[in-house]
C-alpha cells in the first residue's frame, strides 16, 4: 500500500484543484516573475501618506474607467472568435531531496513525469490536463450568444472517476475567465472588485509608477492595491496606453498575501489585450498560475489556466446560426470529442509540456502500482458514496448504493436497513434502472422504489447528466414524514436521522407515476408528469386514506447555470445562475381512483447578488404557492420545515413537521454572507479568518375557510394569524470546513412543543 501513497495524492486533489499550463512564451513568463518582484517593493514607501485628492494616479484612472466601455465587444453589430483553453493541475514542489525517495527511485516513468515549471521556478508533476476548443459568435439585435464547443481533450487523473468531467467542470468554475473591464469579477467562485470598475477609486489605491513601451506602444504603468488587503481584492500592475483611448495594454495581478482568500499559496494572473486591423484592441491572451495548498502539513498544488482569443471576425452572421431564437446557448459538437491530431496541431495554441503529452502512459503506470486499485476502490466510495461492481477492464454495470442509506431509522420503523443499485451506461447508455428495497424492523414492513429510465440522448455514465432527456416510470411503496419533502438528500439518509424533534406524524404512500423531462441548452427545462399515489396515515396522525391522480407541469428556467454529476445526483457549481420554476398541478376525480379534483400552482424564484467593495453575497429565494380548490388538509400547503441538525439550503430550521398549513402561501428567505468583512477589521479576530454569515427567514400565509381543517389537526398546526420569522447569525469558515449558526424564532411561541432558539451546522468549503 505505501506505494499507492502517490495515488491517495491524486485522489484528494479531486474536489478543487485545477491544472498546470507550463507552456508560455517568455515575455509572458518574464512577467510572471516580474509581478512576483514588484509584490514587496511597491507601495511600501508611500503607503502611509497615500491621498486620492490631487493624486495624479487618480485622475488618470478616472479616464480609464470612463473610457472602458469602447473595449466592451457586446457594443458591436456582430462577432466571431476562436478560444482555445489549456487547464492542467499539477502536484506542485517536487523537491530533488523528495525524488531520492524509493517510490520515485523505484519507478523511472514517474521521475520522466516531473518537470521544470516557469511560472514559480520549482519541479512540479502534472497529473490532469484539459484542452478545449470553443468557437463564440454574437449578434447584438436580437440579442443572441452561441459558445459552440469544437474539440475537447481531456487526460489525467479525473479519469479514474465515473461520473462525469467532474474534475474539470469545478476547476473551470473555480479559475474561470476573468474580464477586467467587468466591474465585479468572479474568480474562486467568489467577486473581486476589478481594478477598473465603476466603485474602484474608493475600494483601491493607485500610484503612478513609470511610462515605458510595451512593443511599440507607449504605456503608463502603474501599480494598485486594496486599501484593507484582507478584503477580496487584487493587488498588481496596470499599462494604460498614453494616448487618447486609455485602453489597457497588459494586466497583471495577484491577490495579496494578507488576504483572506483560503487556499491559495500564490496566484498570478496576466493579460494582454492587441490591437487588431480596424484599430481596435481585444483580449487575446490570458494566463493564470495558482498555488494551493490545504493546510501547511499537506501537498502543494499548481494550477495553470492558459487561454488564447484569436481569429476576430466582425462581419455579419448567417441569421441561420441563431435560428433557435434563445438568447444564449451552449452546445457540444457531435464528434468533440473524438478529435484527431490534425484538429489539435490546427487549434492548439500552447504547445503540450512533455509531461502533458505523456499523461495517458503515466495514468497507465499509476493502475499498475501495488495496491492502487484497492486504494481507488475505498476512495470512490467514500467519494462518490456507491460501490462499483466492475473494474478497469470490465467498467462496472451496476452500482450498489447510496452507501449513507443502508442504515437509518424512524419514528414507524424503528431501525431501518436500505439495499439501493443503480444500473450504469456500461450496460446500456439509453436504458437505466435502479431501486432499492428497505426493511423497517419495528413496522416490519417491506419497502420499495423502483424507475425505469429510458433517456432520448446517449449518456456517458447516468441519465441525469446535462441535457436531461428523458422518461420515466417509477413505482414505490415506503413511509415518510411531510417535511421530507423539503430536504435535499434522501430521506434516510443517516445523518438527516439527527432531529431536533421527535417526528411522529408520518404516513404510507403507494405512488406510481409517468414522468417526461427535457433540457435545453439555453437552461429551459420541461417537466410533464402523471401520478396516482394512495397515502394512509402512519405514526401520530389520522386522516382518512385517500388516492389522488395527478397531471403535473413544470418550466424551470436557469441560465448559465453549470453542473457536476455525482452518482446519485445532480449539483449546480455556479449559485450566480437566477432560477425561476413554474408549475401547476391537476388533480383528476374519477381518474384511476382518484378522490379529489384540485388545481395547485406554485412559483420559485432564486437569485444572488454580488455586493460592492468586498461586502459578499446575498442570496434571495422566494417561494410562492396556491391551492385554489377545497381538499383533504394533508393536501394543503406546508413550510419548507427542517427537522435535522443539518443545514438545508432553503429550509425553516425551528419550523416543526406541519405546524402551518395554509392554502395560500409565501416565503422569503435571505442568506447574507459577509465574507469576514466586520471580522478582518478587529485584531486577533482577524487572525481566525472567520466569516460573518446573517439570514432572515419568513413565511406568510391563509386558510381560507373552505379548507378550515377539522378538530383531529388542531393540536398539530397553527393559524398563520401574522408573518412568521426566525432570524440565524452563523460564522463559517471555521478550520476552513466548518459553518455554525445560532437560530432564533421571533414569533409564535406559545405551542408546547415550540423551540425558541438552536445551534444548526454543516461543513461549507469555500474560497
Amino acid at each position: 500500500m505505501r506505494h499507492a501513497f502517490l495515488a491517495l495524492l491524486f485522489i484528494l486533489c479531486m474536489p478543487a484543484h485545477a491544472q498546470l499550463n507550463v507552456d508560455v512564451d517568455s515575455d509572458t513568463t518574464k512577467w510572471f516573475n516580474r509581478t512576483q518582484h514588484i509584490g514587496n517593493v511597491d507601495v511600501l514607501a508611500q503607503r502611509g501618506r497615500y491621498s486620492r485628492k490631487g493624486n495624479p494616479a487618480i485622475e488618470l484612472m478616472r479616464r480609464v474607467i470612463s473610457a472602458k466601455q469602447h473595449t466592451d465587444l457586446s457594443r458591436r453589430e456582430y462577432y466571431r472568435y476562436n478560444k482555445y483553453q489549456k487547464l492542467t493541475l499539477a502536484i506542485n514542489e517536487i523537491t530533488p531531496t523528495r525524488m531520492e525517495d524509493p517510490m520515485f527511485k523505484d519507478k523511472q516513468w514517474l521521475l520522466r513525469q516531473v518537470e521544470f515549471c516557469p511560472y514559480n521556478n520549482k519541479l512540479i508533476l502534472p497529473v490532469s490536463v484539459n484542452e478545449t476548443v470553443t468557437e463564440q459568435i454574437y449578434r447584438r439585435e436580437p440579442r443572441a450568444g452561441r459558445s459552440i464547443l469544437r474539440g475537447i481533450n481531456s487526460q489525467g487523473v479525473g479519469d479514474l472517476l465515473q461520473t462525469g468531467d467532474m474534475l474539470n467542470t469545478v476547476l473551470k468554475d473555480i479559475f474561470t475567465d476573468v474580464n477586467i473591464y467587468d466591474d465585479q469579477i468572479r474568480l474562486l467562485q467568489s467577486s473581486f472588485t476589478s481594478p477598473i470598475a465603476e466603485g474602484a477609486l474608493d475600494f483601491y489605491r493607485y500610484y503612478i509608477e513609470d511610462t515605458l513601451y510595451i512593443g511599440r506602444n507607449l504605456c503608463y504603468h502603474l501599480l494598485f492595491l486594496p486599501n484593507n488587503q484582507q478584503d477580496f481584492g487584487f493587488r498588481g500592475e496596470l499599462f494604460v496606453l498614453a494616448d487618447s483611448s486609455y485602453q489597457v495594454r497588459r494586466c497583471l495581478m495577484t491577490i495579496p498575501p494578507q488576504s483572506d482568500v483560503n487556499f491559495i499559496d500564490g496566484m498570478k494572473l496576466v493579460q494582454e489585450f492587441s490591437q487588431l486591423d480596424d484599430g481596435s484592441w481585444v483580449l487575446t491572451a490570458d494566463d493564470l498560475f495558482t498555488e494551493l495548498r490545504w493546510a501547511n502539513f499537506m501537498e502543494s498544488f499548481a494550477i495553470v489556466r492558459s487561454t488564447r482569443l484569436s481569429d476576430f471576425d466582425f462581419m455579419p452572421l448567417p441569421h441561420t446560426l441563431f435560428k433557435s431564437g434563445e438568447a444564449q446557448v451552449r452546445r457540444e459538437e457531435r464528434e468533440a470529442r473524438r478529435r484527431g491530431d490534425d484538429f489539435w496541431e490546427q487549434y492548439r495554441q500552447v504547445r503540450l509540456t512533455r509531461g502533458e503529452s505523456s499523461m495517458k502512459q503515466f495514468i497507465h503506470n499509476i493502475g499498475h502500482v501495488r495496491g492502487f486499485k484497492y486504494l481507488v476502490f475505498g476512495l470512490k466510495t467514500l467519494i462518490e458514496n456507491y460501490i462499483e461492481t466492475g473494474t478497469s477492464r470490465h467498467p462496472s454495470k451496476i452500482d450498489i448504493g447510496p452507501v449513507n442509506t443502508l442504515l437509518t431509522g424512524n419514528y414507524v420503523d424503528g431501525l431501518r436497513t436500505r439495499l439501493s443499485a443503480q444500473t450504469t451506461a456500461n450496460l446500456d447508455s439509453n436504458f437505466f434502472f435502479n431501486g432499492y428495497v428497505a426493511r423497517g424492523w419495528s413496522s416490519h414492513k417491506t419497502y420499495y422504489r423502483s424507475d425505469i429510465i429510458w433517456s432520448l440522448n446517449k449518456k456517458d455514465y447516468l441519465p441525469h447528466e446535462y441535457p436531461k432527456r428523458t422518461v420515466t416510470f417509477s413505482s414505490s411503496y415506503d413511509v415518510m414524514s411531510p417535511c421530507d419533502r423539503f430536504i435535499d438528500t434522501d430521506k434516510d439518509n443517516v445523518f438527516a436521522a439527527l432531529k431536533w424533534a421527535s417526528v411522529e406524524q408520518m404516513m404510507f404512500y403507494n405512488c406510481q407515476q409517468l414522468a417526461f423531462e427535457y433540457e435545453t441548452y439555453n437552461g429551459l427545462k420541461y417537466t410533464l408528469s402523471a401520478k396516482t399515489e394512495h397515502d394512509a396515515p402512519a405514526g401520530d396522525i389520522d386522516f382518512e386514506p385517500f388516492r389522488t391522480t395527478e397531471l403535473h407541469a413544470e418550466l424551470r428556467y436557469a441560465p448559465d447555470e453549470t453542473y457536476i454529476n455525482t452518482k446519485q445526483r445532480r449539483l449546480p457549481v455556479n449559485h450566480e445562475a437566477p432560477v425561476l420554476t413554474l408549475g401547476h398541478t391537476v388533480g383528476l376525480n374519477g381518474v384511476l381512483g382518484g378522490d379529489h379534483n384540485f388545481h395547485l400552482t406554485e412559483a420559485t424564484l432564486y437569485k444572488r447578488f454580488w455586493l460592492a467593495d468586498s461586502w459578499g453575497n446575498i442570496d434571495c429565494r422566494l417561494r410562492g404557492a396556491i391551492q385554489w380548490s377545497k381538499v383533504p388538509y394533508m393536501l394543503l400547503i406546508m413550510p419548507e420545515a427542517n427537522l435535522s441538525y443539518i443545514l438545508s439550503d432553503n429550509t425553516f430550521c425551528l419550523v416543526n413537521n406541519m405546524e402551518f398549513l395554509t392554502d395560500r402561501y409565501l416565503s422569503a428567505m435571505l442568506n447574507w454572507d459577509m465574507n469576514g468583512k466586520l471580522f478582518n477589521r478587529i485584531p486577533l479576530l482577524r487572525r481566525l479568518k472567520w466569516r460573518e454569515w446573517l439570514a432572515v427567514r419568513c413565511l406568510w400565509g391563509d386558510l381560507t375557510e373552505k379548507n378550515t381543517p377539522l378538530s383531529p389537526l388542531a393540536s398539530h398546526f397553527s393559524p398563520l394569524t401574522s408573518p412568521y420569522w426566525e432570524l440565524s447569525f452563523g460564522i463559517h469558515n471555521i478550520f476552513k470546513l466548518f459553518h455554525i449558526e445560532y437560530v432564533r424564532r421571533l414569533n409564535y411561541l406559545d405551542q408546547p412543543s415550540v423551540h425558541k432558539h438552536g445551534v444548526r451546522f454543516n461543513m461549507r468549503l469555500t474560497f
